[in-house]
């Protein structure tokens, strides 16, 4: 890893310190990892985790109000209970899970126990700005707003992640552990809340298409079974091609649709009843509903 300190060379003070944190955070399985607060969200960055050869179920500890949801964890090796300030004491990373309207009181109950100079804090949660994180944490703690989705369980999210004050190697360290459960990737934080949508709304919404492409396979005479494995090799087949091949949707889509063809008909018959557009009202309405 290589640290960038601009045209001006480093006092010896800075570059100790900047190797101490290379050291200190040269790999994810060095770290001790606390998800406060933690539902479905939580559980699928857990199993993503622990799903890492050389990850350590004893470096994780998960809260919740009633943990016996989680006793399949515990039975794993990790530490499961519901005192978020002793998670969150023994912790190198702490990810908050718990829903935007508890953001604030569990800062409030940890930053008693919290280090500064030494964890990393990141929120999962939808709609709390950094700055509105700053309102109760010191103003030296490093502070990550991260939206990954439940596809983390099978190590397949997106993540969006934004910052402040983070070093380098911290923001490296964070892609290390978000690129664990899936791909990672840094965006402004003026589009977190557009991310939100796409990524973690988006997963129901593909789901959702799935749904109904089911629906009208077991109407053409398909039975339930049937049509979800061939639906579901078709979207992961679309998903792999679009990702493979880099290409725009409508480019693959003309291979597909032939003149007078049945694919076209379909296409058009699904435009008529404003399938696009339904799809992008949704994505707009669940916008509108995060920026309200």
């Amino acid at each position: 890893m290589i640290f960038h300190f601009g045209k001006k060379e480093p006092d010896l003070f800075t570059f100790i310190q900047s190797i101490k944190l290379l050291i200190n955070y040269s790999m994810l399985n060095n770290q001790k990892i606390a998800i406060i607060g933690c539902g479905n969200l939580g559980t699928s960055i857990a199993n993503g985790l622990l799903m890492k050869e050389d990850f350590d179920p004893k470096n994780l500890s998960l809260t919740k109000r009633n943990t016996s949801s989680l006793s399949e964890f515990e039975a794993r090796g990790v530490h499961v209970h519901s005192d978020n300030k002793i998670a969150a004491q023994y912790a190198d990373i702490i990810l908050l899970g718990v829903k935007p309207y508890n953001v604030s009181t569990i800062l409030k109950e940890i930053q008693p126990v919290l280090h500064p100079q030494k964890q990393l804090i990141i929120s999962l949660a939808t709609g709390i700005t950094l700055e509105e994180m700053y309102q109760v944490l010191d103003q030296n703690t490093v502070t990550f707003r991260a939206m990954p989705n439940i596809a983390a369980d099978i190590q397949e999210s997106i993540t969006c992640i934004c910052h402040q004050k983070a070093l380098p190697v911290q923001v490296e360290l964070v892609k290390e552990l978000f690129d664990s459960i899936g791909f990672t990737i840094s965006i402004d934080e003026s589009l977190m809340e557009a991310a939100t949508v796409l990524g973690a709304c988006g997963i129901a919404y593909v789901l959702r298409f799935m749904r109904a492409m089911i629906q009208g396979g077991i109407q053409i005479g398909f039975d339930a079974n049937t049509a979800s494995q061939i639906v579901n090799q078709t979207v992961k087949g679309a998903a792999e091609l679009m990702i493979q091949k880099n290409i725009h949707p409508e480019a693959a889509i003309d291979k597909v649709t032939t003149p007078k063809g049945c694919t076209i008909v379909g296409l058009n018959e699904m435009e008529h009843q404003g399938f696009s557009s339904a799809m992008v009202r949704g994505v707009i309405a669940s916008y509108e509903k995060i920026e309200k």
